[in-house]
């Protein structure tokens, strides 16, 4: 276990350089004392090392001083080849890089353990898009990459709902999530994030800038992605919507706006009614998205705030039913062939057709014939 610290301890001050006590404890989860103790171990086994007391102190090694890769264990050789992500370092245009890499480090690995992790990349494949999705088309991730490794300034043409924008943004990282790209960026003293696939032109101005020293990537995409789930985006600003949810529909509603969002709303929503549907209230952050949401919901949901949503999901439903409606002498749409749509052509005549469930339609149950099972003949003691 020490010498496992030990070495996590001397990569530390290889990579970031000084440190004080109370960083590299709270980064191992020990305590100082224990860091001053392991310094003192180090500098006895030869290695240059050495602490400075007192204000802009800390922990470094000699200028100039690498330890080769030493010490990984199996699994953690394992582990390097496993979080080696061909695709998106080759989106970054990184690809030929990374690959440089891996071999340096298997270069540098053991006979005993260089085979270990040869074997991981041969059995272990990261797929990161979603399902029935192809991957986003990125001709602007390069040079916003390029920008963003070297603190530049960022011009932008950046495709929203409604048209095109262009904005100057200082780059601050890229996100992968769920495989698609994201930038995080500020603009006018905010933090806000762009989707890189609609990012149609980007164009380094020259200009540097400072970056925050006190921004942390992972926290803030942490934040914001809590956030969002929860039905909440400061950029976008709220949209509540209230609406009555018919029993079993909050769970789809879960698979659309996400558990969190859902949980939230039902968690402050009343009792069901007497026919068990429940008012609640969701920031869905948009007209145009809470549109869409209480479209897939369809008859699992019912909007009672604001109006102009409930008008606009009705001017909607009366296009559908002008479109694929029943014809009365109204100009609603065209007669059903029964042939064509049995279905529909019962409704015509006042008859509840079958309704479709997800596996196939619900029909009438005949009943089943009740089989007669042979009368077993008690066996007849063996002699």
């Amino acid at each position: 276990m020490r010498a496992s610290r030990l070495v996590a301890l001397l990569l530390h001050l290889q990579n970031r350089g000084r440190m004080t006590a109370e960083e590299l404890a709270a980064t191992l989860e020990v305590s100082p004392r224990t860091i001053y103790r392991d310094v003192e171990a180090l500098s006895a086994a030869g290695v240059p090392i050495w602490a400075e007391r007192g204000p802009g102190g800390g922990i470094q090694l000699v200028e100039g001083y690498r330890t080769r890769l030493t010490g990984l264990t199996s699994e953690e050789a394992s582990a390097v080849m496993l979080s080696g992500l061909s695709g998106p370092a080759a989106e970054l245009g990184l690809g030929t890089v990374l690959a440089a890499a891996e071999l340096k480090v298997l270069a540098a690995l053991p006979p005993e353990l260089r085979g270990r992790a040869a074997r991981v990349r041969a059995r272990f494949h990261l797929d990161a898009p979603g399902w029935f999705r192809s991957a986003d088309a990125l001709p602007q991730l390069a040079p916003i990459a390029a920008a963003t490794w070297e603190d530049r300034r960022l011009r932008i043409r950046y495709r929203r709902a409604e048209g095109v924008v262009e904005r100057t943004i200082d780059p601050l990282g890229l996100v992968l999530k769920a495989g698609i790209w994201y930038l995080v960026g500020r603009r006018d003293g905010l933090f806000r994030t762009y989707r890189v696939s609609r990012i149609v032109a980007a164009e380094a101005t020259g200009e540097r800038f400072e970056r925050p020293a006190d921004f942390d990537l992972g926290a803030f995409w942490a934040a914001a992605t809590a956030r969002f789930e929860r039905g909440g985006d400061a950029a976008l600003g709220p949209y509540l919507v209230t609406l009555r949810l018919a029993p079993g529909a909050a769970s789809e509603l879960a698979s659309i706006v996400g558990e969190a969002a859902a949980w939230a709303a039902l968690v402050e929503a009343g009792p069901p009614d007497a026919e068990g549907w429940r008012t609640v209230t969701i920031d869905l952050e948009r007209p145009g998205w809470a549109h869409e949401v209480l479209l897939r919901l369809g008859e699992g949901a019912e909007v009672l705030r604001p109006p102009e949503l409930r008008a606009r999901l009705a001017a909607t439903a009366r296009s559908l039913l002008a479109r694929y409606g029943v014809g009365d002498g109204s100009g609603g749409g065209a007669a059903v062939d029964p042939s064509i749509c049995p279905s529909s052509a019962a409704a015509v005549e006042g008859i509840v057709a079958p309704s479709w469930t997800s596996n196939g339609p619900d029909r009438e149950r005949r009943p089943r014939r009740r089989r007669r099972r042979p009368r077993l003949r008690p066996r007849p003691p063996s002699s």
